[in-house]
């Protein structure tokens, strides 16, 4: 398990920054794409028999003016090494232009991708109906997750690599298959879990108190942060995501509640949307992928000294103290 230190992210940060800053416009082949080298599931890895295309291949029927992403990019990426919020990206973009935003969400990941930070899995934000109306959206969206944004239970995490967290808790997916072909519904994602396990994810946002819109959060990587996994997994024939109920806990306080269903009706449901979503965007989800299938119940701020537990009845419990 990755544990990121305070030293090592702010040096990744400073190292990842200046190779972003100083590269030029990435376009076709050198961008963010599947396949992506997932964890080790005991089996063996996806081989590609082509090179898979780029986000920006697949999502731009018009032409999208490059400058305006990578201005809104490197804004993101300031803050994001800097600690420091920024303002809303909407100044750049139209607010409801989601098209716009997932191509700064792809300029945003790449200097990771370009700094060796392995991509291992996806989340989906904004799938309860609870957490939209805090973020003041109406429909979810998907972002990248990263190597070092993975802790296990038990971990302790330094606020200070974070910029205004918060916890939320979820039914996390482990892929045994690719999804990748087919109708991807929620019968065919069933299949292709090897298992679920109860995670935390925390959210953060580089964007000044929050202030977004559906498309700065698209852009910010979906709010991603940091997220925890738990000990107990649970097969899908042993655990029924949509039967979960779960409560979340800081410092011993119950402060979110919640249940399989309030994630899209079934959190199966919502990894369909993300499998057909990111086949859509040519990055299709691949086996021993960490899937953050969206909160089960509103999410809530955490701060140094604070310990969040979430449990998922029927898949155990996962907790993480912040320094």
């Amino acid at each position: 398990m990755i544990r990121p230190s305070t030293e090592r992210g702010s040096r990744f940060d400073s190292i990842a920054q200046a190779s972003f800053l100083a590269s030029g416009p990435l376009t076709g082949p050198n961008v963010l794409r599947a396949p992506l080298r997932p964890r080790s599931t005991g089996r063996r890895p996806h081989r590609t028999t082509r090179e898979e295309v780029a986000v920006s291949a697949v999502v731009d029927p018009v032409q999208v003016d490059a400058a305006i992403v990578d201005s809104a990019a490197r804004r993101l990426a300031e803050a994001a090494a800097e600690r420091r919020p920024c303002a809303p990206v909407r100044d750049l973009i139209d607010p409801q232009d989601v098209h716009t935003a997932y191509r700064i969400q792809e300029r945003f990941n790449a200097f990771r991708v370009r700094a060796g930070i392995e991509v291992v899995g996806r989340k989906i934000g904004a799938t309860s109906e609870a957490v939209q109306r805090q973020l003041g959206v109406d429909q979810p969206d998907f972002g990248v997750l990263f190597a070092d944004m993975a802790y296990g239970h038990g971990d302790t995490i330094a606020t200070e690599l974070l910029l205004q967290p918060k916890a939320e808790a979820e039914i996390a997916f482990i892929l045994a298959e690719d999804l990748a072909e087919g109708p991807l519904d929620p019968a065919r994602c069933r299949r292709a879990v090897a298992e679920a396990v109860a995670a935390l994810e925390i959210v953060d946002s580089r964007i000044t108190n929050w202030d977004i819109t559906f498309a700065d959060t698209v852009a910010d990587n979906a709010s991603s942060g940091v997220y925890v996994l738990g000990t107990e997994r649970k097969t899908l024939d042993e655990f029924e995501p949509i039967e979960a109920s779960m409560s979340m806990l800081i410092d011993g306080a119950e402060v979110s509640t919640g249940t399989g269903a309030a994630c899209l009706g079934d959190p199966l449901n919502a990894l369909s949307w993300l499998a057909r979503q990111a086949r859509t965007f040519g990055n299709p989800l691949r086996a021993g992928q960490v899937i953050l299938s969206g909160a089960l119940g509103p999410m809530r701020p955490v701060s140094p000294g604070a310990v969040v537990e979430a449990r998922i009845h029927g898949l155990g419990h996962v907790t993480a103290t912040f320094e």
